[in-house]
Order: C-alpha cells, then sequence, then structure tokens
C-alpha cells in the first residue's frame, strides 16, 4: 500500500502539521515529518476533516440502473468527500431481505470507491403493512444497523412502536420518513404563498410535524432510538428540541438544499427543485440552519437521489421528486454553515462525520485525525471555487439543483484507509 505524507494540513481547520498514512492508519502527526518513500502531498492551506458519512443516499440498485449503480453513486461520494454511505432500501426488489442487503453491501465492496451500509426497509416491500426481516437483516453480513422506508412514512402507531421495539436487540435505529399520508395527497410544493400565487397544491408543514411529534411519544414509550430524516420546518426543529430535552433517544438529519434554498425558486417551475420534502420558507431555512448549529439537529445528510432524464425533463407536474447531492453537499454547508458563522470547521466534522458514523454504528469512520485512527479523511480547499457542471458529475445522473452555480469549499483529496480514491481534486480509481 502506498504510504502518503500530507504536509502542512489543518486538522479541523487548526494550526498546519504533518500527517503520515500508512498501512490503512494515520501512523504519525507532527510537524516537519519525514518518510522514506512516501508520496508527498502538498496540503498548505487545505483543512483536514475525518472522511465525510452520509446517512441518507439512493444508490438505485439493484433495479434503477438506468438512474445510478452502486459504482456510480460511490464514485461522486468519494468525489464529495466521503469514506462511508448509508444506501437506502427503496431499490427494484425492495431491500428488505438479508438476500438484498447483502448485495448491495458486496457491490459496494467491488467497487471500493467508500464503505456502503445497506438501509434495511422496515416493511415488507415499504409497502407499510407488516415488518420486514429486521433480524436476518441485522444479522446478515452486511450488519444492518439502519432501517426505513424512506420514500414512505411509517405511518401505522402500532407499526411504528414494534419496529422500535424489534431493533433494540441489535441496537439498530428506525429512520423516519415524516410524511403523514393523507394531508401530502397530490401536493406539489411547501404549503404557503408561493404555492397561493402559483396555483399548486400545497405541502402543509404539519404533516411533517405531526409524525415526529408521535414518534418522539413513541420512541420514549418504548425506550428504542429513533432517528428523523431529511427535517425540514421550523416546527419539527422545536418539537425535537423539546424531545431532547425530555430524555428522547432521537436524532435527526437536514439535507444540504434545505439549508441553502428555499420556495422562491419554484416560482421557475424548474423540476430540479422538486424534492421531499419540499423546498420550505426562508425562515425555516434559518431555523433549520439554527437547529444544526445548536445540536438540535445532529447530522446533514444528503438524500441523494438520482433520476433518469426522462423523469426530471418533463413539465414540473410529471417530474420525480428527488436531487442530487454527494458532490456538492460539503459546499453547499459551507455557504450556509461556515461562511455564515454558525459552524466552523470542527463543527462540520461533527455533523458530517462524527455523528453520523455513531448514529449508524459505524466504528472506523468517523474517528479523530490522531496515530492509530483509520486513514479515512478528506482535505479540502476552504476558498477554492468551483462551477457545478452537471455534464462532469461522476453521477449517472444530472437533476442537481446547483447546475451552473459557483460554490466554494473545494474537495482536494479523500483517503479511505490510506488509499487515495481522490487526489488533486480528479478521482484516482478504487
Amino acid at each position: 500500500m502506498t504510504t502518503y505524507l500530507l504536509r502542512g494540513v489543518r486538522p479541523l481547520g487548526a494550526d498546519p502539521v504533518d500527517l503520515l498514512l500508512a498501512d490503512g492508519v494515520i501512523a504519525d502527526v507532527g510537524p516537519d515529518l519525514a518518510a522514506d518513500g512516501a508520496v508527498i502531498v502538498d496540503g498548505a492551506g487545505l483543512v483536514a476533516l475525518p472522511g465525510l458519512v452520509d446517512l441518507h443516499a439512493h444508490l438505485r440498485e439493484p433495479g434503477r440502473e438506468d438512474a445510478e449503480t452502486v459504482a456510480s453513486g460511490t464514485r461522486a461520494a468519494a468525489a464529495g468527500g466521503f469514506t462511508a454511505v448509508h444506501a437506502m432500501a427503496n431499490t427494484s426488489p425492495v431491500a428488505d431481505t438479508a438476500g438484498v442487503v447483502e448485495q448491495v453491501w458486496r457491490l459496494g465492496r467491488e467497487a471500493g470507491w467508500v464503505d456502503v451500509h445497506p438501509v434495511g426497509a422496515v416493511t415488507v416491500g415499504i409497502a407499510g403493512e407488516r415488518l420486514a426481516e429486521l433480524g436476518a437483516m441485522a444479522d446478515s453480513a452486511a450488519r444492518v444497523r439502519v432501517f426505513s422506508d424512506d420514500g414512505h412514512c411509517v405511518s401505522d402507531a402500532v407499526l411504528m412502536r414494534r419496529a422500535l421495539e424489534y431493533v433494540k436487540a441489535s441496537d439498530g435505529v428506525i429512520a423516519q420518513h415524516a410524511q403523514e399520508p393523507r394531508p401530502t395527497e397530490g401536493a406539489q410544493m411547501h404549503e404557503g404563498d408561493v404555492s397561493s400565487v402559483l396555483g399548486l397544491a400545497g405541502w402543509p408543514a404539519v404533516a411533517e410535524e405531526a409524525i415526529i411529534a408521535r414518534d418522539v411519544l413513541l420512541a420514549q414509550h418504548v425506550g428504542s432510538r429513533l432517528h428523523v430524516c431529511h427535517v425540514s420546518t421550523a416546527g419539527s426543529v422545536e418539537i425535537l428540541r423539546w424531545a431532547k430535552g425530555r430524555g428522547v433517544d432521537v436524532t435527526a438529519e437536514v439535507t444540504p438544499h434545505h439549508l441553502l434554498l428555499t420556495d422562491e425558486l419554484v416560482r421557475t417551475y424548474d423540476p430540479r427543485y422538486k424534492v421531499n420534502p419540499p423546498l420550505r420558507s426562508d425562515a425555516d431555512v434559518q431555523a433549520l440552519r439554527a437547529g444544526l448549529a445548536d445540536g438540535t439537529i445532529d447530522a446533514v445528510a444528503t438524500d441523494h437521489a438520482p433520476h433518469a432524464s426522462e423523469d426530471k425533463d418533463c413539465e414540473w407536474a410529471a417530474a420525480a421528486m428527488g436531487m442530487t447531492g454527494l458532490e456538492t453537499a460539503l459546499s453547499a454547508v459551507v455557504e450556509a454553515m461556515v461562511d455564515t458563522g454558525l459552524l466552523d470547521w470542527a463543527g462540520v466534522a461533527d455533523r458530517m462525520s462524527v455523528r453520523p458514523a455513531r448514529i449508524g454504528r459505524l466504528e472506523h469512520q468517523g474517528q479523530p485525525l490522531t496515530v492509530g485512527s483509520p486513514a479515512n479523511l478528506t482535505l479540502v480547499d476552504p476558498v477554492g471555487r468551483w462551477q457545478v457542471d452537471p455534464a462532469a458529475s461522476a453521477s449517472a445522473s444530472r437533476n442537481t439543483p446547483f447546475a451552473g452555480r459557483t460554490l466554494h469549499g473545494r474537495v482536494i483529496a479523500t483517503f479511505l484507509r490510506g488509499r487515495a480514491t481522490v487526489l488533486d481534486g480528479e478521482l484516482t480509481g478504487p
């Protein structure tokens, strides 16, 4: 294995040091290190972060390889600074058995770009009628610890309670897509002033908030772990803050696009901005930023949702919901949280690596950049600017909401267990 000497990098934005990566770990940390035969990486001015961990990505394989594959999705992840991703269960067939989650896990190992951790479905076929094989998936080679019907809400309270009880045995967590089905039937965008002007069916905030309120009470009642996917409203933040104050074992994530974009963009009728949950108001965006800054929201997760062109390049009403996000996530967080002074680089590492790894029970991710830790890390140019070009994306899909936008906070290098997957801003091969 190649040995790398990273010269003058700034761990979590602190003072410059050298990092020596050898045999899959951080072998030494200090000034003016020397290592015969090591590949020297000039890290002057670069911020070193533990490899990013995504709790929520749709890799589409098996079943929708026209939109994404495990290989193409994880290339995009590596390019975005990630060393681990959780692959959501709404594939075809659904990842609701040990056999399917092991298939996804093996595809990730074969691709070699990042560690792929399959998310198991909560219910059979994500149909919300009966529990899937939660124990078998937890005991499989994939060691599933996160279970979700994402894309669908586990709306049956009895079924949700049983799921929360069942995963306690494996120290698992139920990741809920909080969307009360009836109030959102036919909804096209956030319910508010813009939807009224455009005449589009509104998606009320209360449809999300009601499920979160119910589920934190259920989690408290059974003493289990609950995770809330893609929180999008100010009211949701307040419910989570209340629940954490009562000692409920609940965590939550927010997406980069919900931190940066608002429903005003829907005035363009550009299907790139159609997403579930929908883009919300500026007041919601500010509340989400504040919740992430104070720790009420634990993590940033991409909800990377690639779609084939025919599913997005159409009129608004017919377009699929979802946005790609693995390659732009870090830059979006820099703009929303670092540039605004709400988070420093240590905070970014905590919300995009440390806490997501803890929630997913990933022992070898999200570790401090100290001697002996696994060499999973990313180097970022904090002022490096780049323009988002969908045609240059490593993903198989092009439905980014940031197309043509200039972002900064550019990933220069990514290392997975000491092996470079990105160098000089370019993918190097698994």
